[in-house]
Order: structure tokens, then C-alpha cells, then sequence
């Protein structure tokens, strides 16, 4: 318990030291579609471990997918690590996926819930579109970050969007005004084990969706993406699983690990890869493409056309940064939260 305090106090000042105590956290919009894999919970928790060490704030989640019981644990995840009052906001219009895990959150102890969160159902939480416009209206310009980490429903219906009560901007000017980053996970921009027509899943499952995102977002906002090949690369280590949440008898991140991927399962990491892009972007983590176009073909599979003045880029990886990537997700997802 005393080597657990001391690493609570110490990973906070070690993280102002690394980053400087007058560096800016990066403001986060965590759009997800945390329903069938599990990635996104590993995603979601180290989104916490960097606020937790004062990198970045998480401004909203927006769910991109349809489960009643999407929402529900997404606000167990933010209680867990402290975070209760993080809106969240949900699509009404998009893919209906089960879930291996989501079922967590109506897990009792005795009469108490084992993961305790406020709203109950998808129905509870607001249209994901009003709370995007809410969060960029009341931002300071260019400060935003978005990750999208699912299918793009929610991204591409708030580029859509028209003036209301929340501000008088339509979605496209309200997107250039106030987002600087759109960190991205899907596609795949070479083959993938020698197919070279690969569908990649986020893709794949809400081709309309991304076809608008594709087309319609901002070519003067910057989107990166982190295609299949990248979290493929970086595994997270089972052994992690196995090790390193021990300090919570029962772990939200480790249960739904194991309820969808099993105790011997090294699950590809795509969604926390956009993440450590987007609050990271300068450590050498990953390399980047030359700057393109990315479109989306009517069976989902994605292309990127070169391009000096493109609006794209994708992330790149060698097997040196793939180790530092697997070694940093690893640190991030299992550190206790510094809040009980």
C-alpha cells in the first residue's frame, strides 16, 4: 500500500517534469464505438492515465454505435477513474452491436453495483451531434482534438449540422473555427496479409458514414489516420493483464479484457494507437506519410492519394517505435487512477 502511494504522488510530477509545468493539456473529444471490441475500453482508460498525469482533459465522449448498454459503461469507465461528470453523448442512427462485455456494468456486490455510474440506458444520454457542438461552441479556436476510434456517424453528421440555439455556426464553420486535430483510427493504406483490397472494419460497417466524413470534413483541418497494419503491430501484452491491475480486486479494464479476448489473447491495439497520436504527437512514437486524400470506395475500402496541399496523412511505424509503443500503452492503460 506504501509503494502504491508513492507511485500515485510521484507519476504526476514525473509527468510535469517530462511535459513542463506550463504545457497545455491537449483538450480530447473520445468519439467511440465501445461495443464489440475491447480495445476502445483500453482506449477510454488510458485517456484517464493521461489526464491523470496533467496531459490531456477529456472535453466529452460521443458513442458511435447502438447498444442500450454503450453508454451506461462508458459513464462506469469515467466513474471508475473519477471522472462522473464527462458528457457523454450517443448517435441514434448507426450500427446495433452486442457485446461481450458491456453487461459489467449491471454486475452487483451484495445490493451495490460493482462499477456505479448515473445513467442507465442509451435513451439517458443526450444526441452525441448537441453535445459535439455544445463542447466545440465553448472552446477556446483551434484548441480541440477529436478522436474517432469507431464508425464516423457522429463526425460526419456534426459537419452536416445547421446553426441552432447552441451557436450560429453551421457544423463545417463551427469545425474549422474551434478543431485542430481529427486523430483517426481505420482503413488500411497497404495490404494486409497479401490483401491488397482489405476492408477494414470502422469502414467496413458504416460506409456511408465515413464516405461523408471522407468528403465533406474541412481540408484545412488535419486528420491523421492510424490504419489496421498499426495496432496490429503493437499487441497488447496478455501478460499485463495477468500482472499488473492486481492493486484493484476488481478492475473494470481487466474484467471486460478478459470477458472479450480471454487470459491468453495479445489484443491488437488500433484505438489506443490514435489516442497516444493525439495527445503525444511529438514523440517520436510513430512516423507520418507524405500528405494525401483519403477516400472511400462504395465497398469500404479506403484510399489515399498523394497529394502536397492533401488534408491526410497516415501514421507509419517501425519495429524500434513499436516497442516504445507497446511499452507506453501498456504503462498507460494498467496505472492506478489517482483518484479512489
Amino acid at each position: 500500500m506504501i509503494r502504491l502511494t508513492l507511485l500515485l504522488v510521484i507519476l504526476p510530477l514525473l509527468s510535469q517534469r517530462c511535459f513542463g509545468d506550463d504545457a497545455a493539456p491537449v483538450r480530447i473529444v473520445f468519439d467511440t464505438d465501445i461495443t464489440g471490441d475491447v480495445d476502445d475500453v483500453l482506449a477510454l482508460a488510458m485517456l484517464h492515465t493521461l489526464a491523470d498525469r496533467g496531459e490531456c482533459s477529456i472535453e466529452a465522449v460521443t458513442v458511435s454505435k447502438i447498444n442500450p448498454l454503450a453508454v451506461p459503461f462508458v459513464d462506469a469507465v469515467n466513474t471508475f477513474y473519477g471522472r462522473p461528470d464527462i458528457p457523454i453523448g450517443v448517435t441514434r442512427d448507426a450500427q446495433i452491436r452486442d457485446s461481450k462485455y458491456l453487461h459489467l456494468v449491471k454486475t452487483k456486490d451484495g445490493d451495490r453495483l460493482r462499477y456505479p455510474h448515473d445513467l442507465l440506458a442509451g435513451d439517458d444520454a443526450p444526441d452525441a451531434v448537441s453535445v459535439l457542438r455544445r463542447v466545440l461552441a465553448g472552446t477556446d479556436d483551434r484548441s480541440i482534438t477529436l478522436v474517432q476510434v469507431g464508425l464516423a456517424a457522429n463526425l460526419a453528421d456534426l459537419a452536416e449540422s445547421k446553426p441552432d440555439t447552441i451557436s450560429p455556426l453551421a457544423g463545417l464553420e463551427l469545425i474549422r473555427k474551434k478543431v485542430r486535430l481529427v486523430s483517426v483510427m481505420a482503413g488500411a493504406f497497404a495490404p494486409i496479409q497479401g490483401n491488397a483490397h482489405y476492408l477494414e472494419a470502422n469502414v467496413r460497417n458504416g460506409i456511408g458514414s465515413m464516405q461523408r466524413f471522407a468528403e465533406k470534413w474541412p481540408a484545412d483541418v488535419p486528420v491523421v489516420w492510424s490504419d489496421f497494419r498499426i495496432g496490429i503491430a503493437a499487441p497488447y501484452p496478455r501478460e499485463s493483464i495477468a500482472r499488473d491491475f492486481r492493486y484493484r480486486e476488481h478492475h473494470i479494464v481487466r474484467e471486460a479484457y478478459l470477458l472479450h479476448s480471454g487470459p491468453n489473447h495479445d489484443r491488437p491495439t488500433w484505438d489506443l494507437t490514435s489516442v497516444l497520436y493525439a495527445v503525444r504527437p511529438n514523440d517520436d512514437y510513430f512516423g507520418l506519410s507524405e500528405r494525401g486524400t483519403v477516400s472511400v470506395d462504395d465497398d469500404g475500402f479506403t484510399r489515399f492519394t498523394q497529394q502536397p496541399e492533401g488534408r491526410d496523412r497516415y501514421l507509419t511505424m517501425n519495429r524500434e517505435q513499436a516497442l516504445r509503443v507497446i511499452e507506453a500503452q501498456r504503462s498507460l492503460v494498467s496505472q492506478p487512477p489517482t483518484s479512489p
